[in-house]
């Protein structure tokens, strides 16, 4: 079986940087590149600790604190891209710390958690329980 990793071009293999919002793309953190530039402008990743802007370039090594919906993913950037590969290979350019992974479950199953408690309708109000609903409200004033 081929190595997944082999599709990396040589210049990015040997060190070379690439650009922030190019890099979380290709890793398949966001959709297209202009969602990443969105997020990045918009202080939902940070490089090292700091805000970047689009254009900084990273390396191998470099922390990542990547804020996604409801999810914070902190990762170490262990290869270099700028091509969007499938989603087997994509993993394979950063390494999620185990406290970021622990945490992004543990917040997961508190959401699953507090779903189940909700109150929920079991289906939408037909005409007719619109208009009792109706009834019942202009009772009140």
């Amino acid at each position: 079986m081929a190595d997944p990793g082999a599709h990396l071009p040589p210049a990015e293999a040997t060190g070379a940087k690439v650009r922030l919002d190019k890099w979380l793309w290709a890793a398949r953190f966001f959709k297209t590149r202009q969602l990443a530039i969105e997020a990045i402008n918009g202080g939902k990743v940070h490089l090292n600790g700091q805000r970047a802007k689009p254009g900084k370039e990273i390396g191998i090594g470099a922390r990542l604190e990547i804020t996604r919906e409801r999810e914070v993913w902190e990762v170490v950037v262990e290869a270099l891209n700028t091509q969007r590969r499938p989603a087997r290979e994509a993993v394979l350019l950063y390494r999620e710390t185990p406290e970021s992974q622990a945490r992004r479950e543990a917040d997961a199953a508190r959401r699953r958690d507090e779903k189940s408690f909700a109150n929920e309708p079991a289906h939408r109000p037909s005409k007719r329980d619109r208009r009792l609903i109706h009834r019942f409200k202009q009772s009140l004033d």
